[in-house]
C-alpha cells in the first residue's frame, strides 16, 4: 500500500483530544483516506498545510512540499521531517515548473482563498499529466452552529469564519466540478447532522474541560453515527478527488 493504512492514519490525528474534542478531525481524515488513490506518488504539494502536516501523515513514503502564507508554520514539528521541505507561499502564485508534482493537496484551504480561480488553475499548472488535486471543503450544509438551540453556548457564526479566515461559506460539488473543470474521481462527505455536534461543541464558547466531558457523554451515539456513515451520506463538509487528463495543458504565467 502506498497510503498509508486507515487504522494507522487515524491513529495519528494531530488534532488535541482525537477521540473527544478533534473527534470531527478523525472524520475528515476517514473521508480523504476514501478518496485519496493509492499510487505511490513521489511528490506531493500540500497548500495551506500549516502545522498539521496531514499530507505526509496520508502518504509516508513520498516527498512532501508543504506551502503556506505563515512563515512560522516551518518551525512546526511536522515541518522538520526529513520526507517535507516548507515553502512560504501564495497559493495563487506558486513558486514551482510547470508539471513538478503527482500530486496536489488542498484540505480546507479553498474556502479561504478569495481568488480561488486562479489557485486551482495554478494547481493544475504545477500538476503532472494524470496527476490528482485532493480537496476537501465545507458544503452546501455547513452553518455554525448546525442546531439553533447551541447558538447560546457557540460563537456568532460570522465570528467563527472570521477567526477562521474564511472568505466564503463552501462548495456544492457541482460548484467545485465547475470550478475545477476536470474529472472527479470520487468524493466522500464527513461531519453528518449528528456527529456535527461534537463538533459545534468542540468550537463553542464552553470550558474546554466540560467540552470533552459533553463529547465524553455522547461519544456512543457520535461514535455510531460516524461507524454507519458512507461516502454518498448527507454531510456538512466533503472531501473530493479530481485528476488532470493527459493533454490538459495550463499556463497562466
Amino acid at each position: 500500500m502506498n497510503k498509508q493504512a486507515l487504522s494507522e492514519f487515524l491513529a495519528q490525528n494531530p488534532f488535541p483530544h482525537p477521540l473527544t474534542q478533534g473527534f470531527f478531525y478523525r472524520e475528515k481524515m476517514r473521508a480523504i483516506h476514501r478518496i485519496a488513490p493509492d499510487r505511490a506518488f513521489e511528490s506531493i504539494l500540500e497548500v495551506g498545510g500549516g502545522q498539521g502536516g496531514l499530507t505526509a501523515l496520508l502518504y509516508p513514503r513520498s516527498q512532501i512540499t508543504n506551502l503556506d502564507l505563515d512563515p512560522q508554520y516551518a518551525a512546526a514539528p511536522c515541518n522538520q521531517q526529513a520526507q517535507v521541505r516548507f515553502v512560504c507561499g501564495d497559493a495563487t502564485a506558486l513558486p514551482f515548473e510547470d508539471e513538478s508534482f503527482d500530486a496536489v493537496t488542498m484540505f480546507d484551504v479553498l474556502e479561504h482563498i478569495p481568488d480561488h480561480q486562479r489557485a486551482i488553475a495554478e494547481a493544475f499548472r504545477v500538476l503532472r499529466p494524470d496527476g490528482f488535486l485532493l480537496v476537501s471543503t465545507p458544503n452546501e450544509h455547513w452553518r455554525f452552529p448546525y442546531y439553533g438551540v447551541m447558538k447560546s453556548i457557540c460563537p456568532d457564526e460570522s465570528e467563527v469564519m472570521a477567526e477562521w479566515g474564511h472568505v466564503r461559506r463552501g462548495y456544492t460539488l457541482a460548484e467545485l466540478t465547475a470550478l475545477i473543470d476536470a474529472p472527479c474521481q470520487g468524493s466522500a462527505t464527513f461531519i453528518n447532522s449528528i456527529t456535527v455536534v461534537g463538533h459545534d461543541i468542540a468550537f463553542s464558547k464552553l470550558p474546554g474541560r466540560i467540552q470533552r466531558s459533553l463529547c465524553t457523554v455522547l461519544s456512543p451515539v457520535i461514535w455510531l453515527s460516524y461507524a454507519l456513515h458512507r461516502p454518498e451520506s448527507k454531510g456538512t463538509e466533503t472531501a473530493s478527488a479530481w485528476q488532470k487528463s493527459p493533454s490538459q495543458v495550463v499556463s497562466i504565467r
